[in-house]
């Protein structure tokens, strides 16, 4: 396929498939070209660092990307069940559309409808909760989904497996932010979960479709979570636990953080910096009737 007769969707899913080329980034090359995204494969190194947010590095990676080679593997994820959202579209979450950080473009599979952020709710927490934190997350889960609130959360083990698990129970939706791709699901023992989210919510990916997981990936995916939620629970962390990344960015994003009273160091501070408790015997009356008013603001 020739470079004249791609279009500009190709054109801006192959520059954004690029973890050096952001959504600020990718508009700076829209506006220094006036719209035309295809013009950036055709320009000179020097004219590219031209543009802010591009040095010499991504400039020469540029200079190597093949949209011909994108456009036949666009075609192929979609075959596979992959619908595209990019950050321009109808399609694309309207919540994540304003983030200074939102990804450029979404991959997904299954449910593919644009997310009402006024009835998402991000369940969170360890790979290693208690028995009791997993009991809360899965009850948790299934109250929301009975309410029509969309479980959000990341499939990893334990908080995050029964918070997604508790919707399905409920015959509620559920979404997964990957910290891999949208064909290449991680964890690989939350396969067959992801298998049941599909039938009735969607795994959400900002990266290409085959790509594997890793630690930056798995923090980075937590500001699309909270992106995508009109609140977060953490239900159990340690400290240095990876929904405490989720919750930064939900303050980041002036979206509230909830917690709850357990031993936890992650619990105890998110409640001294702030996070609104719930209580374990009825946290929806509380929390429901508190996001009916406008977003906290940050501290």
């Amino acid at each position: 396929m020739k470079r004249t007769e791609l279009d500009a969707e190709v054109f801006h899913i192959t520059l954004s498939l690029s973890p050096n080329i952001g959504a600020k980034t990718l508009s700076n090359l829209r506006v220094h070209f006036r719209g035309d995204l295809g013009a950036v494969f055709t320009a000179s190194p020097r004219e590219l660092q031209r543009v802010r947010g591009i040095g010499a590095k991504t400039a020469a990676e540029i200079g190597r990307m093949d949209p011909a080679r994108i456009a036949d593997q666009i075609a192929n994820w979609r075959q596979r069940g992959v619908a595209i959202s990019t950050i321009g579209q109808a399609r694309y979450p309207a919540a994540l559309r304003d983030l200074d950080d939102g990804p450029p473009t979404l991959f997904w599979r299954g449910c593919a409808r644009p997310v009402d952020p006024r009835k998402t709710v991000a369940i969170v927490g360890t790979r290693r909760p208690s028995p009791e934190a997993r009991f809360i997350a899965l009850q948790l889960a299934m109250r929301l989904a009975r309410a029509e609130y969309a479980v959000v959360s990341g499939l990893a083990l334990g908080i995050d497996a029964a918070a997604h698990t508790g919707a399905l129970s409920a015959a509620g939706a559920t979404i997964a932010v990957l910290g891999s791709g949208a064909l290449k699901v991680y964890p690989p023992a939350n396969r067959e979960l992801a298998e049941r989210i599909l039938k009735s919510g969607a795994l959400v990916s900002e990266l290409h479709p085959y790509a594997g997981a890793n630690a930056q990936r798995l923090v980075s995916r937590n500001r699309i979570i909270s992106g995508l939620s009109r609140a977060v629970i953490v239900v159990e962390s340690d400290e240095a636990g990876g929904a405490m990344y989720c919750a930064r960015f939900a303050r980041e994003q002036k979206r509230p953080v909830y917690t709850f009273d357990l031993p936890a160091s992650g619990n105890q501070a998110l409640i001294r910096s702030g996070a609104l408790v719930l209580n374990r015997d009825d946290p929806l009356g509380f929390m429901l009737g508190a996001l009916d008013a406008p977003v906290m603001e940050a501290e």
